[in-house]
This record gives C-alpha cells, structure tokens and sequence, in this order.
C-alpha cells in the first residue's frame, strides 16, 4: 500500500467499507483514501446520526445539478453512515476530490464560482424539510446576535488595552483606530436586530439551507464541475450570509474593487434575485467590521505579550481600505 501506513484504528475501521485502499495519506485532521471508486476521506465525527442522514439527504438533492459535485457520504457494509473503532471513536467516509481550490486572484474564476453559488443555493431550496430533522444544529442565530457578541469583545479587549502603560505596536493601531471601527460594529448590529425586527415574518419566510462555511477552501474547481465540500456547518438560514462569506474574501484581496463586487452579484443575481430586505441584510454584514474583530479577538486571546508584525499590518491595511469598503457599501443599497 502506497502513502502512510495505516495504524490499527484505520484499518479497523476502512475494513468496514467495500473499498479497494491503493493508498491513503494525511490530510487536514482526515485520511485521504485512494481506493478503486476514487478518492474518499476518512475523518473522527462527533455528531448524531440524524444530523448524518439530514446532510446525506441534502447532498443528495444537490447531485442533480450537472456542473456541482459534492462530498456526499458513503455507508458501510452495514448499510449505515457511522462505523465505529473498538475504542468507541466514531467515524464517516466521504467522496473526496483532489481538485484545486479556488483562486481568488482571477476575476473570471471568481464570476464563474458566484454562479456556482447561486446554483448551489437554488438547489439547496428544493430540499424538502422533513419534522425530524429539527435539530439544534440546524438552527442559526440571527445574525446581529454574534455581532452584538463580538461587539461586547471588542469593548472589554479595548479596555484591557487602554489599562496598559506600556503599548506596543499593535496596541496603539487598536487604540487609534477603535473608534471608527466600533461604531460601525454597533451601526451594524443595530441595524440588523432592527431589520429582523420590522421584517421579522419575511425574513423567516426567507430561510433556506444554507452551507454555513463557504469560502475558497471549500470551492474546488475540477476539469467542467465546481466541488463543494465540508456542509458540517450546513443550517437554516439567510442564504446571504454564505454570499457575503465568500466575497468578502475576495473583496479584501482585491482591495474593495467596486465593479468586481457589482459583477459578482449581477452574476449571482441572473440565478437568484435577492429582495431589498436580503440586500439591506448584505450591507449591515458587509458593515461590520469582522476582520478588525478577528485581529483583536486574537490577541486576546493569545500570547498578548508578542504580537506579530503582520498583524498590525493588517489593521494598517483595513484602515488603508476604509473609503474602498465604505463606497462599495453605499451601492450595495442604491442598486
């Protein structure tokens, strides 16, 4: 067998499946598994069984879209989606793909994954919901409850900040540029708490799956297909965030480009229009500052005693980018 040898466990556990192992090798907290019906990944699982057989169900309904692939699970010789080592540790098999991912540099790659995304999410508002399937995990907060959360971080690490005497680097970028950043933070958890409020009933109406984690990690592109992996963060929700997630990614790579950001929602648009509610919902996600908070939470939370420079170069560069974000802003509600 070609690869890393495969310990007592994973042969345990592989020995449960009908697959023909030519090699496997690590991946990214998983076993990569070439067998004779493709690639398939082997990795530890924690949740229940009915959160396996909602996901299964789901991918399922996405298959029919020809040009999308997904990591869809693949069942024992039992005929069931969980196996079980003799130490107790569950574990699922899933499809897998050895495509790239995608490039976040190439507006035309990106234009094209919107539409996937678009596609993506058509599909996923076909999946008829079932009773049983009313599981906590699939329940997602709204979503100026993590902003309101974050908010309450960014205020107790600022002050742990400003108690300092002696600041380094990093700590004096904070304190300067605080204010701007946590106002927008609170426009923009007050303005959304404000929207569920006054649009509660159509926003709940406008709940459909959601993949929960997209970014370009996730994306891979394959020779005519787009491969769309890893739905353990897949929820009910408003199909707007996983849009958001993606471009913001690009916008920051491509320092708020104003007319890459209109072409990405034309293209996404063409396959599902979104509401002026669902875009007010964009623009106070785009709003908050996430990656000012990612920087901050971070230091917190960790060594606070180094810092690395890239850090405060990060927050020299969102602050470089403010008037780019802010004019992309405005036209996310004049469309």
């Amino acid at each position: 067998m070609e690869g890393i040898r495969m310990n007592d466990w994973s042969t345990e556990v592989v020995g449960q499946y009908d697959l023909n192992i030519e090699g496997i090798r690590r991946g990214r907290g998983a076993w990569i598994i070439e067998s004779n019906d493709g690639l398939c990944l082997l990795k530890e699982y924690r949740g229940s069984v009915k959160r396996l057989e909602f996901e299964e169900l789901a991918l399922k309904a996405l298959e029919t879209a020809r040009s999308l692939r997904v990591d869809q699970y693949v069942r024992n010789r039992e005929g069931e989606l969980l196996s079980t080592a003799s130490d107790g540790t569950k574990y699922v098999i899933k499809r897998w793909f050895s495509d790239r991912e995608c490039n976040l540099k190439d507006p035309e790659e990106i234009l094209s994954e919107v539409h996937q995304i678009a596609v993506l999410h058509q599909k996923l508002r076909e999946v008829e919901m079932k009773e049983e399937w009313n599981l906590r995990s699939m329940i997602a907060p709204k979503l100026y409850e993590p902003m309101k959360k974050h908010n309450r971080e960014l205020k107790k690490a600022k002050g742990y900040i400003r108690e300092k005497r002696k600041k380094n680097e990093f700590e004096l970028c904070v304190i300067e540029s605080f204010p701007e950043f946590y106002d927008q933070a609170v426009k923009a958890a007050d303005g959304m708490e404000a929207l569920y409020a006054e649009n509660g009933e159509e926003l709940k109406e406008g709940c459909f799956l959601c993949h929960g984690n997209l970014d370009q990690h996730h994306i891979l592109i394959g020779d005519g297909y787009t491969a769309v992996t890893e739905f353990g963060g897949m929820h009910l929700g408003l199909q707007t965030e996983d849009l958001y997630s993606f471009m913001r990614k690009v916008m920051e790579k491509h320092d708020w480009d104003c007319k890459l950001g209109e072409a990405m929602l034309d293209v996404y648009e063409r396959v599902l229009p979104m509401s002026p509610i669902e875009r007010e919902c964009l623009y106070y996600l785009f709003l908050y500052p996430e990656k000012y908070w990612k920087q901050i939470n971070f230091y917190y939370n960790t060594n606070k005693a180094w810092i690395p420079a890239r850090n405060t170069e990060k927050i020299m560069v969102l602050k470089q980018q403010e008037i780019r974000r802010l004019s992309f802003m405005e036209k996310l509600l004049s469309e």
